[in-house]
């Protein structure tokens, strides 16, 4: 990145936002990232511990790691990033952080199912105004041709989130309890706020561009029009909603079918998933912003054909993990299959942000979001549970693994989708670039 301050033509050039400060600012948004992710995804790794406490089924599990927290994350995150369109992005972000470590440390004081589920859509509410505000702060602060790898820095805290919630999580679990383990992730998500309050300056909308304040703003309904008319927006979100679902169902069920079907231990499943989802993800998602934007350089739809490509590489690594007896292969197996999986993060968000005007890039990113959330996390991780169950009369403890193995056949059709977004990207982007002129 150039150590040049960022002042891009127009009346929206600043000098504040230096090339440190913007690295700076994407440092801070990433943390918070990492820390959402940490908050919500810490979960998994205790389910088996809550399972036996309060004597639970898996598809009461389901809802609580999916259903509970992906309903409410899902259809507030509209409302919610209009207001980041409307209002202050900082301030949304500050309130959003605040509420869902708070909502997370309580979730360790919860006396039984009913409460811990209230707990956990707190959590979803408060994370609903996390990523959308995110996403129009850095598309602001960076230009079409960097946005893919800053985007895709941002998007490291899925992986990074998932290594740290699992592998704190599982240590604490072993070693003091689930309850306390929720205790500890939340707590410092409340210190993360007031950083945020006092060091992030927004850039002025439309800034990366060199345009000026946008005239009028639009409502939910008009930002989701605009969207809809496009084919690849369609396409790519029902792409990233079908990876979602597989996604969200093997991160939540995962530590579990490794101890069931595998026999291990809270902290070497932590550390174990850590490692190959904090590593192998992190790899994924920082390559999948990087290559797109290079192949975008030379031909605009190789950000959705990036997603496609990856997507149909990482179905047989899947369907090994599920049929091998071996641990050490199970593991082993997992490894390309989780890089390559969350390549389509960084795309899908700078395709969504291309494809929208700086007035309404928080409500864009939140629409796609609304799609991946309400498929994946709100339906994914249940109807999985769910399956399991059925299939224990026949397959006993190993119910879970054909599962898994049944739903990661849905990356066929989420590669499929990635594919279709690509033949029309082109045009709908230059229909958009016009629109702003």
């Amino acid at each position: 990145m150039s150590s040049d301050p960022i002042r891009p033509p127009g009346p929206a050039a600043t000098p504040d936002f230096s090339a440190a400060y913007t690295r700076y600012a994407l440092g801070l948004l990433s943390v918070v990232y990492v820390v959402n992710f940490v908050d919500r995804q810490v979960l998994s790794i205790l389910l088996e511990s809550i399972k036996l406490d309060l004597g639970l089924r898996d598809v009461e599990l389901g809802l609580l790691s999916g259903t509970a927290f992906g309903i409410f994350y899902a259809t507030l995150g509209i409302p919610i990033a209009r207001l980041a369109d409307t209002y202050s992005r900082k301030i949304v972000i500050v309130v959003s952080l605040s509420l869902w470590s708070l909502m997370t440390a309580l979730c360790g004081t919860a006396s039984g199912f009913a409460v811990l589920l209230l707990y956990r859509v707190g959590v979803g509410v408060g994370e609903a105004g996390g990523s959308p505000p995110a996403h129009a702060i850095i598309s602001d602060l960076f230009p079409p041709e960097k946005r893919g790898a800053a985007l895709g820095v941002f998007s490291l805290g899925v992986p990074l989130g998932i290594l740290v919630g699992l592998m704190a999580g599982g240590w604490l679990d072993e070693t003091l309890g689930w309850r306390t383990a929720f205790v500890v992730v939340g707590l410092p998500g409340l210190l993360l706020s007031l950083v945020v309050a006092l060091t992030l300056r927004e850039p002025p909308r439309g800034m990366a561009e060199g345009l000026g304040p946008p005239t009028r703003s639009f409502s939910a309904r008009e930002v989701i029009a605009f969207l809809w008319r496009s084919h690849s927006f369609r396409n790519t979100a029902i792409g990233s909603a079908l990876y979602s679902f597989v996604g969200y169902s093997f991160v939540t069920w995962a530590p579990s079918f490794l101890k069931r079907s595998h026999g291990m231990e809270s902290g070497e499943v932590g550390t174990s998933l850590a490692l190959i989802i904090g590593i192998g993800g992190g790899v994924g998602v920082y390559a999948g912003g990087w290559l797109s934007d290079r192949w975008a350089e030379r031909d605009p739809r190789g950000r959705s054909l990036l997603p496609a490509l990856a997507m149909l590489v990482s179905l047989p690594f899947w369907a090994g993990v599920y049929l091998t007896g071996s641990t050490g292969w199970a593991l082993a197996l997992m490894v390309p299959p989780a890089a390559f999986g969350l390549m389509y993060q960084a795309p899908a968000f700078t395709i969504t942000q291309g494809l929208s005007t700086p007035a309404m890039r928080a409500t864009a990113g939140a629409v796609l979001l609304f799609v991946i959330n309400i498929v994946g996390l709100a339906m994914g991780p249940a109807i999985t549970g769910g399956l399991s169950d059925s299939l224990e009369p026949r397959f006993g403890a190993e119910s879970l693994r054909y599962a898994l193995m049944i739903v990661s056949l849905m990356l066929a059709p989420a590669g499929y989708a990635f594919w279709r977004a690509s033949r029309t990207l082109a045009a709908d982007l230059a229909f958009v670039k016009a629109s702003q002129q």
